[in-house]
């Protein structure tokens, strides 16, 4: 099954099992954006790539109301989820897209995107910033929510099994754990410091990792 069949098979109980998948999910999600809002000129316009259900949107929608939002992601039916949710708003619009091989066309001050950029290659991830750089203003903000390898062999299984060890006793049914060792199939992972890597050879001069937390971190690149 391709990953875009399988988040579209999932897409109606995806958020509801969010906080049992990320042990971290308080700090991870609302700490960072509120600690990143903090410090940010209101954005006027915002794009989310891998948006799925409109999850990391609703939390910097909070902060941001005013800034138009645009919401893309392959899996349509993920799509249609954040479409309820935000249903009424003008200012959110979506595109069923992959971003791994071109971007919206428009402007953005602010690009953000959680747990999806770890399922591109090594390569991809490379030309996808390129594209973020070009895109975005100067002093424009990218941000990744994503999901890491340690870069080191003994402390990733560290990782790896303890995660695993967090989700067996979460609450969530053995389908949910079968799934959730399917999707693991398309994993990419780099670790934090090959990405900030990254980030820094496509020219963004300010790289931060401004969470991190076993397998979750945020990383940010101001251009």
């Amino acid at each position: 099954m391709s990953i875009e069949a399988q988040f579209n098979a999932i897409a109606q109980e995806y958020d509801a099992n969010r906080k049992r998948f990320i042990p971290c999910f308080d700090d991870y999600y609302q700490g960072t954006t509120t600690f990143l809002a903090a410090n940010l000129p209101a954005p006027k316009r915002v794009l989310d790539l891998g948006a799925g259900t409109g999850l990391l949107t609703s939390f910097w929608y909070r902060h941001f109301p005013g800034a138009a939002y645009v919401l893309v992601d392959i899996a349509d039916e993920m799509l249609n989820v954040a479409r309820k949710r935000f249903a009424g708003l003008d200012n959110v619009s979506y595109q069923t897209l992959d971003y791994a091989k071109a971007l919206p066309s428009g402007g953005f001050d602010l690009i953000v995107s959680a747990l999806s950029i770890h399922h591109l290659e090594d390569g991809e991830k490379r030309s996808l910033f390129q594209r973020i750089y070009d895109t975005l203003p100067p002093g424009g903000l990218f941000v990744n929510y994503d999901q890491f390898c340690a870069g080191q062999e003994e402390m990733n299984d560290w990782y790896d099994s303890y995660w695993e060890g967090q989700l067996a006793s979460s609450g969530l049914t053995l389908q949910d754990l079968a799934a959730w060792k399917e999707r693991r199939k398309f994993d990419r992972e780099c670790s934090v410091a090959q990405e900030m890597e990254m980030l820094s050879t496509c020219r963004f001069p300010t790289v931060q990792c401004v969470y991190a937390c076993q397998k979750f971190a945020v990383i940010v690149g101001k251009k």
